[in-house]
């Protein structure tokens, strides 16, 4: 199997684009990732992209590209959709199918909440009318749990949240730029008890873009700043795990999909959590960020109270959790957000994230998304 290298990124602004279109955000970020590999969308063997119902099809960006006949596969795993379009390209080249392949990802939902329907997820109508199809609900009530078995603070999520926009302020990309105070977040209105107003990301809108290849083409066109993938894991749930859209529990807690996928991806690369030099987390609200940190295996459930307060988690702490904002500073356009975490990554290994760059000339990043039904996608990459 040959080894696989991220020879091009592109990003479209996450936020919202008034007058543009999904698959034109999405185009947008694929040029500049093929502008930023030195090729052009004629060369790409294959194409793996994924949107939500809200954007169609994202097979719709090739009316954007160019009608080349390249082989494109749609790719929809909820909010775990960027990572699989990647895991797909990644294992094209893998496999000797494709010696370039590219993962592109974009979203135009509008304002409010997601608006998911039971009977799309296998589920009665009463699991709605219960109101746990609001996944502001289904989160807080998972959040809350997680507290109090492990002596987390109200506190400790509006840290988190501060940390998002202070590092969303000092990303030009961001659609969040304005810092606030955790004194801010932790008065601000309520939504779904403990979980306050900025302490959720929001639907929105933007296009993310990676171009890969492997290591002969990479030589062959001379990538002077190769970035490799060394695992990409794709797991959904077991039995018992406490996953959005579970109709009930079982008496037994089972094992998130995110520890399975972590697992893998440690033994894939050789490589394990203290390993790590940057992280992505999804951060879907500030409670799945510390849930997360647990399950990637970079600290025991329970002591994330500490490592935020001492600011751990900062650009300039031992352990810099989502350095771009993550989702809570640029929002969620589900199809692309897992190619945006990828992206940062690529930034930071490259030297190239400018305000944000963390020091010590990171060798080793690691990305995690987690999507509705239970779905978690995790990478590790190193330059």
């Amino acid at each position: 199997m040959t080894e696989v290298a991220i020879a091009g990124i592109g990003l479209h602004r996450f936020g919202r684009s008034e007058g543009m279109g999904a698959a034109e955000q999405g185009a947008v970020a694929l040029r500049g990732a093929l502008k930023d590999a030195g090729i052009a969308w004629r060369d790409v063997h294959m194409a793996y992209g994924g949107a939500s119902p809200d954007s169609g099809n994202a097979d719709a960006v090739i009316s954007e590209m160019g009608l080349t006949s390249v082989p494109f596969i749609n790719v929809w795993n909820g909010c775990a959709t960027g990572g699989s379009a990647l895991n797909c390209a990644y294992n094209a080249i893998r496999s000797g199918e494709a010696d370039i392949a590219v993962a592109v990802g974009f979203d135009k939902h509008p304002s409010g909440a997601f608006n998911a329907k039971p009977g799309d997820w296998g589920l009665e109508d009463w699991y709605g009318e219960a109101g746990m199809m609001l996944t502001t609900q289904f989160f807080a009530m998972k959040i809350q749990r997680y507290m109090a078995l492990h002596g987390i603070s109200e506190d400790c999520l509006a840290r988190v949240a501060e940390k998002a926009f202070y590092h969303g302020s000092l990303n030009p990309q961001a659609w969040r730029q304005q810092a606030l105070s955790a004194a801010d977040i932790a008065q601000s209105a309520m939504v779904s008890h403990p979980l306050r107003k900025y302490m959720f990301c929001s639907p929105s809108e933007g296009g993310a873009a990676l171009v890969l290849c492997s290591a002969k083409k990479a030589r062959e066109l001379g990538v002077s700043k190769p970035v490799w993938i060394k695992a990409a894991v794709v797991r959904s749930r077991h039995y018992g795990s406490f996953e959005v859209f579970s109709p009930g529990l079982a008496a037994e807690d089972g094992e998130a999909p995110t520890v399975t996928a972590a697992r893998a991806a440690y033994e894939k690369a050789c490589l394990g959590p203290e390993d790590m030099d940057v992280l992505q987390l999804q951060d879907t609200e500030s409670g799945a960020e510390i849930m997360h940190m647990a399950e990637n295996g970079f600290c025991e459930h329970g002591e994330q109270e500490s490592l935020i307060r001492e600011g751990a988690t900062r650009i300039d702490g031992r352990l810099p959790i989502n350095t771009d904002g993550g989702c809570l500073a640029n929002g969620e356009p589900i199809g692309a957000s897992g190619l945006r975490q990828v992206y940062e990554i690529c930034l930071q290994l490259r030297g190239d994230a400018g305000r944000r760059q963390v020091s010590g000339e990171p060798k080793t990043g690691y990305t995690h998304v987690y999507g509705a039904p239970g779905v978690s996608g995790v990478n590790i990459f190193q330059r």
